[in-house]
């Protein structure tokens, strides 16, 4: 097992948003050179290089004064089990105490069993979801009104407990990204690496947030991923039952005390990357 004590942990920078997503390739996992290239000019990516080779980032992104992500925490296949995580994570962590922010992120299973004797508090619980279809039988589903995209920050506020408007303009803001409106439903739609990503999506009930969904499947060119709150039971199960298939759970963590509460949980979140 090769020692890591002579690598060095570097801030990475914008001509990084072509490696990065070589790591989330390799990982299976959605990320696109969009959301690389976001978390490089908007938040911190810590990473680790050995022969120029990136093998190793964790990203650090500030939501407000008080709360970040941390996120992107991706070893290559040759140098996992030996540290590098953990140490990259140990990064985020201290440049998040030195700005007095409480953080929060995402994790698989076998993560949170490593980020639990660290600090990390269990909160959410997730189930990833994934849904294969044919061509979409109409061309494009219409807007509700140009109004929606407030009530989708408003939304979000209400189930995060802080903002992160400058996130959602910026996803909603891509080629590709679709804000989709209707009866007490608004969820957002956007291009991943391997897949269509819904969420956040917010809905007064169950019946609206699966008629979207639906809507959705119908008129959009999938595959689709989606990220589906536990609470939500009945929306998970109205999912499965019609075609889609659960591929792994998610387990929402903070670390450090929260001034926030979430006043209404979403149906679906932005994705592990994002929250």
């Amino acid at each position: 097992m090769a020692d890591i004590d002579h690598l060095i942990i570097v801030q990475l920078g914008s001509d990084d948003a072509r490696a990065g997503p070589l790591l989330s390739e390799e990982a299976h996992w959605n990320q696109n050179e969009a959301d690389w290239r976001f978390f490089l000019t908007t938040g911190t990516v810590y990473g680790v290089r050995e022969e120029n080779h990136l093998v190793a980032t964790a990203a650090l992104l500030p939501y407000t004064s008080a709360n970040a992500w941390i996120s992107m925490v991706l070893v290559t296949a040759s140098w996992r089990r030996r540290g590098l995580a953990t140490r990259l994570l140990d990064a985020c962590l201290d440049a998040a105490a030195k700005q007095g922010l409480t953080t929060w992120l995402d994790a698989t299973p076998a993560g949170a069993t490593v980020y639990g004797p660290l600090g990390f508090t269990p909160t959410l619980h997730l189930q990833r979801l994934r849904y294969t279809c044919s061509a979409p039988r109409a061309a494009t589903l219409e807007l509700e009104s140009n109004g929606s995209f407030d009530e989708f920050i408003a939304r979000d506020c209400r189930a995060m407990g802080f903002d992160r408007s400058t996130l959602l303009g910026e996803l909603g803001g891509r080629p590709g990204s679709r804000l989709i409106s209707r009866n007490g439903a608004i969820g957002l739609i956007r291009d991943g690496r391997k897949a269509r990503h819904i969420g956040p999506l917010f809905a007064d009930d169950t019946a609206s947030a699966t008629a979207l969904v639906g809507a959705i499947v119908e008129y959009e060119t999938g595959p689709f991923l989606i990220d589906v709150v536990g609470e939500q039971r009945k929306f998970l199960e109205s999912l499965t039952d019609s075609g889609w298939t659960i591929e792994r759970p998610f387990q929402r963590m903070r670390f450090g005390r929260t001034a926030t509460e979430s006043v209404q949980p979403p149906f679906a979140v932005a994705g592990p990357e994002f929250g």
